[in-house]
This record gives structure tokens, sequence and C-alpha cells, in this order.
């Protein structure tokens, strides 16, 4: 195992790094954000913290979504510049533009429009659905931010800059942390290091939740799209944002099957969630703080695939398939030894981490419950992330695509529809199919990835 580990390409290891821990960063402190969001909310009690995570499955739909726009963006522009076409590189980045416009405003129009109907949709429990409804609403306002950023943000990455939307992410996780501590809770006096502080407070509750999360959205997106602009390397000052078919082609060719991956799987997520809001509020709001607390643990994984995807595109623009092998085996080994560390911080620690977010003891125990199975599973769940990352760098999202939707509704759906809507039992089964789905990936990625199919045979965008 030791020579094993010695013979992995280090001199890759420092590039890797480089590109991997500002994405890392970044996604820590927006989790750090959520935690504080959750045990703002939670304070309010259950009802609260149910009403906000009743839609949250809605809002990955609509991220990943918009995400994998950013995907075929960021394969196109990191195979651009591998081959040393940076005129190219810049002109996808002015299509980039063309594509937030397009998406945000459509996003935002179907957005607003379905607010009333989503939380009926996702069986809300009647009594919480006009706050959940309000709340979907205002957080979809500033959806053309919203693009901005998520699409914006890919581009600089393809550009091997990830320190930038990780600055732009801090800014805007204080700004949002900040707004929650006035507009969550009422006027009151609070004890500080042995003096009694008046801090005014607008008393919102939920409503004031979403308010700040939509401001420090659109200031993301304006300080992104700034950062893009201003940007040397791949700025869209000066390039058409009109529609050119070439590029646009190219882009979604990767983004097509990796959007409808990214919408099939997100809408498994709407209907796992519907399944669990079944359950009731204690089932909901565990699954709701059991979520956030294990996104934490997947920022290893994530930043991971960020750096693979960037590099492997990279490299593939200049044809370099030894490099490619070279940094696989790396990204992989690097990933599981992060993930195997998350995993046993997450198993050991998972009731500290419940108990910040709701003071409910059944909450805490099922939490705590399913937190502890899926612990077992991260580092094989990390390996499958990093080599579709690396996958989509080099476009290659149809296997993807045909294996996540097929481990969603196969494995993950129908198990839980089995369990929880035939057999009637809880949470602690829904999570268990969840878990098989993300352990059906693992296998089905390390078997392509072995057996070197992962590589295109020849370049896919450029």
């Amino acid at each position: 195992m030791i020579k094993l580990i010695k013979r992995l390409p280090w001199k890759l290891f420092p590039a890797i790094f480089a590109l991997a821990w500002p994405t890392m960063l970044e996604q820590l402190l927006h989790t750090a954000v959520q935690y504080v969001d959750t045990a703002m909310v939670g304070l309010l009690g259950t009802a609260a913290t149910a009403a906000v995570g009743s839609t949250t499955t809605v809002n990955w739909l609509v991220g990943s979504t918009v995400s994998a726009i950013g995907v075929g963006f960021l394969a196109f522009i990191s195979q651009s510049r591998g081959a040393g076409n940076d005129e190219k590189a810049k002109r996808g980045s002015g299509q980039a533009v063309f594509a937030v416009l397009v998406v945000g405003i459509a996003f935002t129009v179907i957005t607003l429009a379905i607010s009333p109907i989503v939380p009926v949709l996702m069986r809300v429990e009647p009594s919480l659905r006009k706050t959940a409804g309000i709340y979907f609403f205002i957080l979809y306002t500033p959806m053309l931010f919203r693009a901005a950023s998520i699409i914006f943000g890919a581009v600089l990455r393809s550009a091997g800059d990830t320190k930038t939307p990780m600055r732009v992410g801090v800014l805007v996780n204080i700004v949002n942390i900040f707004l929650n501590f006035f507009l969550i809770f009422e006027t009151r006096i609070i004890y500080f290091c042995g003096i009694f502080i008046f801090v005014p407070g607008a008393g919102l509750g939920v409503i004031g939740a979403s308010i700040a999360s939509a401001v420090s959205f659109a200031l993301g997106g304006i300080l992104i799209t700034r950062a893009l602009y201003e940007h040397k390397e791949i700025s869209p000052r000066g390039q058409s944002i009109k529609p050119n078919k070439e590029i646009l082609r190219e882009c979604l060719r990767v983004a097509f099957p990796n959007a409808l991956q990214r919408f099939g799987t997100s809408l498994g997520y709407v209907v796992f969630a519907t399944m669990i809001n079944s359950l009731g509020g204690i089932a909901t709001a565990a699954h709701t703080v059991a979520n956030t607390v294990e996104s934490a643990f997947y920022v290893p994984g994530y930043g991971m695939q960020s750096a693979s995807a960037t590099l492997s595109g990279n490299a593939l623009g200049a044809d370099n398939r030894t490099k490619i092998k070279q940094l696989s085996r790396m990204i992989i080994f690097i990933e599981a030894t992060l993930m195997v560390v998350s995993g046993s911080l997450l198993f050991v620690f998972a009731p500290n981490l419940v108990s910040l977010f709701s003071h409910d003891s059944a909450v805490i125990s099922l939490g705590t419950t399913v937190l502890r199975m899926v612990a077992l599973s991260e580092p094989f769940y990390g390996i499958s992330i990093v080599i579709e990352g690396m996958m989509q760098g080099m476009g290659k999202t149809k296997m993807p695509f045909v294996t996540n939707l097929v481990g969603m509704w196969g494995v993950r759906i129908l198990g839980t529809f089995i369990l929880t809507q035939i057999c009637s039992y809880g949470l602690i089964s829904a999570w268990a199919c969840m878990i098989l789905h993300n352990l059906v990936l693992f296998a089905v990625f390390l078997v392509y990835y072995l057996s070197g199919k992962y590589i295109p045979k020849k370049k896919t965008v450029i």
C-alpha cells in the first residue's frame, strides 16, 4: 500500500490543491451560512424549520439545472485554453453572458409563477403552505443574479480562477448572516461580554430569512459579473453577446445531457422529499437538519470535482491523455482520503451537530441515526463525484446522465416509495435507499473508470 502511494504522481498535487482549496473554502463558507440560517430559523420552532426545508429540493432542482449550463461553458473554455486558443475562450465567455440573460429571465418567470403551488405539490402541511410559498417567491425574485453567480462562477473556474468566486462567496455569506440577525428576530436585549446590548429587529421570522438570502444573492450576482468583466484573460468585454450557433452548439452538446441529468435527479429529490414530507413534521424537520449537516461533509468532494473538471479539460484540450490518467489517480487518492476523514467526523459528531439546529429530542435522535448511516457511504460517493467531474471537464456527460437517472429513479425513488408509502416504514428506510443509490453510483463509475472509457477517444468540444 505504501509503495502504491509513493508511486502516485505527486508532482500534480500543487496544481490540484491550488484549484481545489478555494472551491472547498467557498463551499464550506456557503455551508456555514446554511448552518446559521437553519439554526436561526430553528430557534423559531420545528414548524419554521419544516416550512423552510420543505422546498429545499425544488431549490436544488432549479440550481442544478442552471449549473449544468455552466458545465457546458466550463468544458468549452477549459479545453479552448488547454489548446492555446484564448480568443475562442473569450468568445465562449461572451456567449455565457447571453446564456445568463436567457436562463435568468426564464427561470425568474417560471419560479415566481409556480411559487403558490410548490408547497402544495411538495405535500407541505396545510398550516405551513402560505409561509413556505412566500419564502419561495422571495427567494427567487433575484433569479437573474443567481444565474450570473452560477454560470459566471463556472467560467472563472474554467480559467483556473477559483479564488474570485471564493472571495465573492465570503462577502455574500457575511451579508446574509448580518441581515438574518436583524430581519428574523424581534427587537431584543442581548447580554454579551458583561454588557446588555439593544438590538433592533424586524421580527419577520422565516420571511426575514428569505429576504436576507435574496439580497445576498443579488449582491453575489453583481460582484461576480463585475469580476468576470474585469478578468484579464477571459473577460467578455468587447465580445458579442448575440447567439453564436457554433459555440452554443458545442456548449450545449455537453450541457444538455448534464442538464437532463441534473433536472432528472433533482426532480427525483423533489419526489423523494414529498414522500418524506408525508411522514409528518418530525420526519421533515429531521430530514432538513440532516441534509444541512451532511452538506458540510461533502465539501471536499465538490471542491475536488471542480478542480478535476478544469484540469482534465485543459489536459484534453492539449491532447495529453497521459496527464489525464495521472490526474485521475492523484485526484481519486486525495478524494478518498479526505472523504474517509470527513465521514469519520460526521459519524462521531452527528448528535452534536444535529442539536445545533433543533432542540426537539425526537428530531435530534432521528437526525443522528440517519447521519451516522450515511457517514459510512461518504468515501464511496466521493470517488464517483470526482470521476464524474473529470468526465464533465472533458465533455463526456452522456454516461453520467444515464447512470444518475437510473440510480435515482430505479433505486432511490422506487425503493423509498415501496418502503415508506406501501410498507409504511419511516425516514430511516428512505435514507437507506439514498445510501444504496450512492453505492450503486460508486460501483458503476469505478468500473467505467477502470475500463478506461472515461477518457474520450477524441476531443469532444474543441
